[in-house]
């Protein structure tokens, strides 16, 4: 049966994406000084403006400020004519943890040598046999689309281009398999004087043509380049942005079910972050053992609880072995308490401004993106 599947991407000079990397800058800084620092750090970025606000409690040292403007130059918002620069007024409001949520992460509720988790909540990890790196496809392609956007404007060879811009891209598939690509859009901000045909024209053969896969085009596939005719203005100058507001572009694409907590900004007790990223880690895992071609885990926890409440897979219909089995090789090889899974992965060392950039899963240069070997193999004997 034939039908049709939707991803989108936006670059970093997206104003919800300014935010998640401004606040991800800001987690990274701390983390260097002090990798016991709590952080919920949250932005909003509108005309002229930056605000950054949250609950911060550590031993470091950090001129706030600055770094938002160091992120902002390092995006492109540096010439007065975009309407945002790097010499905005920025504002702060930063207090520390509530003294409630702090008592539960020190020491859980189950197990008082432990962390309790940060808060309650659900998470879910997915990946599918699709890429190579086990992501949606449409998804994957989105985002090359977006990188593209922006190595093409970095790199001076499309010069007319400004920092925000988006795509969107739609596979058919035909019962699992992929056919081919039904449509592209690309929308991306631009100087004022260049031509829209001359734009069109480029972005279509430097961009698009150049970064999918041509097997998958063909005298169907729809473009949609800048199909309004201008995006001369863009960024928080035309839109305010806010931390956390990119969670499917962050994650799967709406290909997976999404538990609706943030990552950026966010300490690893905060389990919103770490437990997804452990999740990313056990299905990647469970794809690339070959037990399934597609794999969804979702976990829960209750604030100031070390053990998670449930874990539950679904590899809907796709695996070898029921869910139950793999189930019990996962509850094997992984400790899902918030330390364990922050010992793991190392997530207390600075690495997160990557991920407000360019998506939280799907580089291989993550920790959370290298598949378990062990439990690979314990798989592959069930």
């Amino acid at each position: 049966m034939k039908k049709l599947f939707t991803s989108e991407s936006v670059t970093k000079g997206h104003p919800d994406k300014v935010c998640d990397q401004i606040a991800d800058a800001v987690l990274d800084e701390l983390l260097r000084q002090d990798p016991l620092s709590r952080v919920a750090c949250e932005v909003i970025a509108e005309p002229g403006k930056v605000h950054i606000m949250g609950e911060i409690t550590s031993k470091a040292v950090v001129d706030y400020k600055e770094i938002a403007r160091k992120v902002i130059r390092s995006i492109g918002y540096t010439d007065e004519a975009l309407g945002f620069t790097d010499e905005c007024e920025i504002t702060e409001s930063i207090h520390k943890q509530s003294p409630d949520i702090s008592m539960g992460v020190d020491s859980s509720f189950d197990e008082k040598d432990s962390s309790g988790a940060g808060d309650q909540g659900i998470m879910f990890g997915y990946a599918i046999d699709e890429t190579k790196e086990e992501m949606p496809l449409a998804l994957s392609l989105a985002r090359r689309l977006t990188d593209l956007l922006t190595e093409k404007r970095e790199s001076g060879e499309l010069s007319y281009l400004r920092p925000d811009g988006k795509s969107q891209v739609t596979v058919e598939y035909e019962g699992r398999a992929v056919k081919r690509i039904e449509a592209v859009v690309v929308s991306t901000q631009h100087d004022e004087d260049i031509p829209l045909e001359k734009l069109r024209e480029e972005i279509k053969e430097k961009v698009i043509l150049s970064g999918l896969p041509k097997e998958l085009i063909d005298e169907n596939t729809k473009f949609y380049i800048n199909p309004t005719g201008r995006f001369v203005y863009g960024g928080p100058a035309a839109d305010t942005g806010l931390t956390g507001r990119k969670l499917i572009v962050d994650t799967y694409g709406s290909k997976a079910h999404h538990g609706g907590g943030a990552f950026s900004g966010k300490d690893p007790s905060k389990v919103d972050r770490s437990a997804a990223y452990a999740l990313r880690n056990i299905a990647k895992s469970i794809v690339r053992s070959g037990i399934a071609k597609e794999a969804e885990l979702q976990i829960s926890y209750a604030i100031g609880v070390a053990k998670p409440i449930s874990l539950e897979l679904d590899t809907f219909g796709t695996g070898k072995k029921s869910e139950e089995e793999i189930l019990r090789v996962v509850e094997k090889h992984y400790d899902l308490r918030p330390d364990a899974i922050i010992r793991r992965f190392d997530l207390r060392k600075p690495q997160y401004l990557a991920t407000a950039e360019h998506g939280h899963f799907g580089k291989a240069d993550y920790p959370w993106e290298k598949v378990d070997e062990e439990f690979i193999k314990d798989l592959k004997n069930l």
